[in-house]
């Protein structure tokens, strides 16, 4: 099968929406499937074989945050000749309702479209006076597939259809595989050592921080052994000011990390912290913590608990609970066949996760996608962005 893909967001910044793509282009090459991707990227980008750049991308405030996107006569320009040199027997775009080259696809594609959906948006903010043209996208994209429940509950409530409930995938030997950081995680002698981890921006608010730092401290004035692993963007006095000064030597900041970096983070730690207090739709560092075996301890988010099976492949903890928190990890710490037993059925868990299962999951969508366009063109007039 020729198979196109379009990321909406650059591939010179890290990102989920960025990973997943090359993890299923990667999986739909193994499994003997012909993939190109299109991205924004500079042009002197490192960029994998499969990919296609599109040409530079334009920062753009998106989801209380900042997405780099390309858009514009330039890039339409560049979406349609990919599309037809291509001649894919199927286009899966993701976030089509950015303003970005996946909704350029969308009213360039000429046959069948699957669309994903990562977030749970009822709307892009952009789009939001642009009723016309969101319309257009919806009507032209022939299944979509939502990466959480969430995600798909906003298709079927606010945008007129359901999809697919398909996972985020994750490498899993990528993680198994991993090398843990030199000098990590050493030891967890029962009531003094351990290892925690944290991954994520520690000053956003929804991510938790302050409920690991209290449960941290708390816990640092009876085990004189605890360490603390914090990966991600952010000032190290920033978070360094945030515990006592005695502390200090006690916790190591890794600043933004590579995706090989970040699996050696993980497999470095014994306990995977996720305090995150809301607005998480699925929850990907859970599956990556899993995959790594090391043992996972989460607010009880509803996103969360269904990665971990409902406390079955890791412990849960009252959501924004320091207290709730200290417990669990101590009482972790202390009891390595508790470890052991939440990590094996974490391994059952996340083989469901495995980019190859995910991806046969996904091929299944596109050969129903092909199935119902039943080889028909779509007319490809349309105004007003080109």
């Amino acid at each position: 099968m020729r198979i196109g893909i379009v990321c909406p967001y650059s591939f010179d910044v890290p990102g989920g929406v960025q990973n997943h793509v090359m993890d299923l282009a990667e999986a739909l090459i193994a499994l003997g499937h012909e993939v190109s991707v299109l991205a924004p990227a500079d042009e002197d980008s490192p960029l994998p074989p499969y990919v296609v750049s599109a040409g530079r991308a334009v920062p753009l405030p998106y989801n209380g945050s900042v997405a780099r996107i390309a858009f514009g006569p330039v890039s339409t320009a560049r979406v349609r000749r990919w599309i037809t040199h291509g001649d894919f027997d199927v286009l899966h775009v993701h976030e089509p309702l950015t303003l970005s080259l996946s909704l350029l696809a969308v009213l360039s594609a000429r046959g069948p479209v699957v669309a994903t959906f990562h977030t749970a948006m009822t709307r892009s903010r952009v789009l939001a006076a642009a009723q016309g043209v969101l319309q257009i996208v919806l009507e032209r994209i022939t299944a979509r597939i939502a990466v959480s429940a969430l995600a798909r509950k906003v298709q079927v409530e606010h945008m007129d259809g359901g999809a697919v409930e398909i996972p985020n995938g994750v490498a899993v030997a990528k993680f198994a595989d991993a090398e843990p950081l030199p000098g990590w995680p050493g030891e967890c002698a029962v009531g003094t050592g351990g290892t925690l981890g944290f991954l994520g921006r520690f000053t956003e608010a929804r991510k938790g921080f302050p409920v690991l730092r209290d449960a941290f401290v708390a816990l640092a004035d009876t085990r004189p052994g605890l360490r603390l692993l914090v990966a991600g963007p952010g000032d190290p006095d920033d978070l360094y000011d945030q515990f006592p000064p005695e502390l200090h030597e006690r916790i190591t900041f890794l600043g933004l990390v590579t995706e090989p970096d970040k699996a050696r983070m993980l497999r470095s730690v014994h306990l995977y912290v996720a305090p995150n207090t809301g607005g998480e739709s699925f929850g990907m560092i859970l599956t990556e913590a899993l995959a790594a075996g090391t043992t996972v301890v989460a607010s009880d988010l509803d996103a969360f608990r269904r990665v971990l099976d409902g406390g079955r492949a890791g412990r849960l903890f009252p959501t924004g609970d320091p207290v709730g928190l200290r417990h669990a990890v101590g009482e972790l710490l202390d009891d390595p066949a508790g470890r052991a037993a939440l990590s094996a059925c974490g391994d059952q868990v996340v083989a469901n996760f495995d980019w190859p299962v995910v991806a046969r999951r996904v091929l299944e969508v596109y050969a129903a996608a092909i199935e119902a366009t039943d080889g028909r063109v779509i007319d490809q007039e349309w105004v007003g962005l080109g």
